[in-house]
Order: structure tokens, then C-alpha cells, then sequence
């Protein structure tokens, strides 16, 4: 069986508050892309996971969401059906692009319907909110209103056709410790997710564009001016808007078009030669179905 694992970029993010358990409440609109990691899963011959991926620093036990995900199922139904599952990564890692969570949930996805489990796609998404608070959306995919710790999913009208210009710099973030700075200072102003809702609502790029905002870039954004300096490069060659997805670093900028993306993508190609370019766009389609 084969699967693809979109990425998701953030069109805004907030948070609202943070929970006696140290989980943060917040505010997202989703967007799924087709950029996409590919999973492979196949019964083997003997029992246990075999987790594989094209990139040699990708842990294949325990640690990687992917090997979770199956090693769940199986132990929830008690089968001892061997694995071999096989990742090749095209979303970059620790970047912001949920691309570990999108490999959970295609993993689920894949593993349900391959042993025919029986799992609901709600009873999926519990299971992949035990992995990871992205996975449930990865499960949905398509575009939504993400509240809670990002597990509280509404469908949203798919974001309009468009180009999506990624830059990933040089260099991960850490999530925590994005959060444990945010939390010592928390910002005055925040991103109007409500403005973003409505744009989708009605169909518009430019009032989507215009309302685009994360909370968090003020923490990154000032650990790492070039998230700043890369939103204004984009700017400078057509998109729309450029904003920063998730805890970072990857920033995207929406243009009108892919050529206009991809016409984008070689000037900044020529200025940046650490960063990593990617021309990709919106994912409308919907969900894994079970």
C-alpha cells in the first residue's frame, strides 16, 4: 500500500492560554500542501516493524512517530502480523511542516485498512492524539479551524488556488523551548483567526493573505532575523504575503500562481544558497477515509 503524508503550513496560529498540564490552548487555520512524504506499507513474513527511510538520520525504532503509530494498532487488536513500512522523506525535518505527524497518520491510516482493523477515522484521530497534537490533522488533512491543543478540528472551505514559495534555513528549532520563551513574555497584539476563517469563507486570497499571522514568530523571528529577512525577499518578488509556520523556522510566502512561486523561487535560489526552496501548493482534497 501506498500513501502520501502532506505537509501542513499554519495560516495563523495563536495561543490562548496554557492548561494545568503544561499543554498550551490554541488558535489555528490548517492548511494541508502537496508537498508529501511517501509511505509504503507491506504484511512480512515475520512478526515485529521494520521501519525504513531514505534519510540515514532518521531514527527507524521507537522514536519515530511513524513506528508508534503501527506498533498502536497492532497492540490495541492484538496482532502479530509483521511490518515493513518504508518513508521517503521529502518534507523537511523539524521545520514546522508537521511532516513526523503526517507520517503517523498515514501510517494509521495505511495500517487500519491493510490488516483491516476496523477502526473509525475517530477512533484514529484519539489514537493519534496520544502520538502527537498535529496528527489528528493529519489524518483530516484539507484545510481547518484547529482549537485545544490542535486536536479540536472544524472543516474549513479549501484555501483558494494558489503558489506557496517554502524556505527552510539552515537550521531546527526547538518547539519547547519556543513555547517556555513565549510563555515568559507573552505578546500584546495577536493574529485574527476569525479574519482568516472569513477569507476562506468567501473565497478570497488577498483578504486571506492580508490576515496571515503566528504568534509565535516573535519569539524565533527574534532568535533568527533571516525568518524576518526571508518574508521581505518573498514579499519583494510578488507574494502576497510571508509569515512563518509553526514554532519555525520554514517561512512561506502565498504568490498567485505556481510560476509565479517557481519564477520567485530562482531569484531567491541565487540569494540564499543555504536555504532550502520548495514550490508547492494547497491540498483541497480531503482526508484519509477509512
Amino acid at each position: 500500500m501506498i500513501i502520501r503524508a502532506a505537509a501542513k503550513i499554519n495560516l495563523g496560529l495563536d495561543v490562548t492560554g496554557r492548561r494545568d498540564d503544561g499543554y498550551h490552548e490554541v488558535s489555528m487555520v490548517m492548511q494541508s500542501l502537496r508537498l508529501h512524504d511517501t509511505i509504503v506499507i507491506e504484511t512480512a513474513d515475520d512478526s515485529g516493524i521494520r521501519l525504513s527511510c531514505n534519510l540515514p538520520y532518521i531514527p527507524v525504532d521507537a522514536g519515530n512517530l511513524a513506528f508508534k503509530a503501527a506498533a498502536l494498532l497492532l497492540e490495541a487488536r492484538g496482532v502479530t502480523t509483521g511490518l515493513s513500512i518504508r518513508i521517503d522523506k521529502r518534507i523537511p525535518v523539524a521545520a514546522g511542516l508537521a511532516g513526523g505527524s503526517a507520517d503517523a497518520a498515514a501510517v494509521l491510516y495505511g495500517v487500519n485498512r491493510l490488516l483491516d482493523l476496523g477502526f473509525s477515522p475517530e477512533e484514529l484521530k484519539i489514537f493519534g492524539k496520544s502520538i502527537g497534537a498535529d496528527v489528528p490533522f493529519c489524518l483530516m488533512r484539507g484545510t481547518a479551524l484547529a482549537e485545544g491543543i490542535g486536536d479540536r478540528l472544524t472543516r474549513l472551505p479549501p484555501m483558494p488556488n494558489c503558489g506557496i514559495l517554502l524556505a527552510k534555513p539552515p537550521f531546527s528549532v526547538s518547539t519547547p523551548k519556543v513555547y517556555q520563551a513565549f510563555d515568559s513574555e507573552p505578546p500584546a497584539s495577536h493574529p485574527d483567526i476569525r479574519a482568516i476563517s472569513e477569507a476562506l469563507r468567501r473565497a478570497r486570497l488577498r483578504d486571506l493573505c492580508r490576515s496571515l499571522g503566528n504568534v509565535l514568530e516573535k519569539v524565533t523571528g527574534a532568535w533568527y532575523p533571516l525568518i524576518g529577512e526571508l518574508e521581505t525577499a518573498m514579499k519583494d518578488t510578488g507574494a502576497y504575503n510571508a509569515v512563518m509556520s509553526g514554532s519555525g523556522p520554514t517561512v512561506f510566502g502565498i504568490y498567485k500562481d505556481i510560476a509565479g512561486a517557481e519564477q520567485a523561487a530562482g531569484t531567491l535560489r541565487s540569494r540564499y544558497g543555504n536555504v532550502r526552496f520548495i514550490v508547492t501548493a494547497p491540498y483541497n482534497r480531503g482526508g484519509h477515509k477509512s
